[in-house]
């Protein structure tokens, strides 16, 4: 009796033990992930500078970011698919090697049109970056931890982005513009490197040598794909346009509305960043404990009611830490989409339901940095900023009636 529950207690352990090769392929996926996030906060806080130099309007300042999430929805496709066909690890260094050419090339732009197609092609690199790593790290982990190494993935994110929001009032005075994108290559040689040296994972290797079907149709092979991918294209659209709208004018929010200067606007808003990453661990951990569908309800309301609040502040003291709450319900679902989408497919769409999907998002949340501009150009940065909670309610009722709960799945 006692031998055979010490071999079920050893089976068990090993079952739910984090392998070497776990540990490689989440730091490569991590690195990569948080090369994209410092990219583009970056942009974000040299629209200012570069809308000078090359003398752009609001409208067109604002269109870099929505050129850059264009390519990465492009980009997230193609290489979801590819890396469905031809592997994790080799399309994570294809896209890589994209960004990062392209990302240098921003540095030589002479005007607005040269500077939208590098950002254009390095955001056909950047999109590949999510859904390729989550879907490497969910292959790399077990059952029992798959939320939380998501949520570990997109942290990566989240460290680039408050990388991004305390070098650049540093390094832009001293480097300009030009030398930013400059800096923003260093992560992405390091991610090249690490890369480098993982192999595929097991189950990708196995199901792979016995694959049949399209992946893009296995999204909508059924009723239940299509409610499953409906869904999760809805979490996805409301994350994503949430977060650019809210990040990408932040800065010049904090400036328009309480005169901040650059650095502490950059204060203000890596307070925000640490809510959102704490908000990632978080989602991660519970969700693991107590299933995803809950986890995300809970998020969902907390962050509708936390951006009205936030809109309607108008004395600066409290923004800080009113900013971090916000951060961790607006941004902390990014920690269960991973896991979830990983589970709701088999490993040979995995990589093309992670990117398809959550691209998709990224071209909803593309219109977000515009919408705030125009709204913010019509009324208030307030009223712009408020406006975004109404959709937290679309979030609530995609999650309550299509995502199904799929806590400790295997993986097919």
């Amino acid at each position: 009796m006692n031998s055979r529950f010490e071999g079920t207690t050893r089976t068990l352990y090993a079952e739910d033990r984090v392998t070497l090769y776990g540990w490689s392929a989440l730091a490569g996926s991590v690195i990569g992930y948080s090369m994209d996030g410092f990219d583009l906060l970056i942009v974000g806080f040299m629209l200012a500078a570069i809308s000078s130099d090359l003398a752009l309007t609001t409208t067109q300042a604002g269109a870099l970011v929505t050129w850059t999430l264009g390519g990465a929805v492009a980009g997230g496709i193609i290489f979801g698919i590819l890396s469905d066909h031809f592997g994790r690890i080799r399309v994570l260094t294809w896209t890589i090697l994209i960004f990062a050419a392209f990302t240098g090339l921003c540095a030589l732009a002479r005007g607005y049109w040269d500077l939208v197609a590098y950002r254009v092609v390095a955001g056909l690199g950047l999109g590949g970056e999510f859904g390729i790593g989550m879907a490497l790290a969910a292959e790399a982990w077990p059952a029992s931890k798959r939320a939380r190494v998501s949520s570990y993935v997109a942290l990566g994110w989240q460290f680039g982005v408050l990388l991004a929001a305390l070098v650049t009032p540093m390094l832009l005075p001293r480097i300009g513009w030009r030398g930013m994108f400059i800096v923003g290559l260093i992560p992405a040689i390091v991610a090249f490197i690490l890369r480098r040296t993982l192999d595929e994972p097991e189950i990708f290797v196995r199901k792979h040598a016995v694959r049949k079907e399209n992946s893009l149709r296995l999204l909508v092979k059924d009723r239940q794909s299509i409610r499953t991918t409906v869904g999760i294209a809805i979490l996805c659209s409301v994350l994503n346009f949430g977060y650019y709208g809210i990040m990408t004018w932040m800065p010049s929010y904090l400036s328009a509305s309480f005169g901040f200067s650059l650095t502490r606007s950059g204060l203000w808003t890596g307070a925000t960043v640490l809510g959102m990453a704490a908000g990632i661990w978080i989602f991660g951990e519970f969700a693991d404990r107590v299933g995803r569908k809950p986890v995300f309800i809970v998020f969902q309301i907390t962050a509708m009611v936390m951006v009205l609040v936030y809109s309607r502040v108008t004395d600066p003291n409290p923004l800080l830490w009113i900013g971090a709450i916000m951060g961790i319900f607006v941004n902390g679902m990014l920690g269960g989409i991973g896991a979830l989408i990983s589970e709701a497919y088999p490993t040979v769409a995995r990589a093309t339901a992670q990117n398809v999907l959550f691209n998709i998002g990224r071209a909803v949340g593309g219109l977000g940095p515009l919408a705030i501009g125009a709204l913010a150009a019509k009324y208030s940065f307030n009223a712009a900023i408020g406006l975004l909670a109404s959709i937290y309610l679309l979030d609530i009722i995609a999650t309550v009636f299509l995502i199904p709960e799929l806590k400790g799945k295997e993986l097919e």
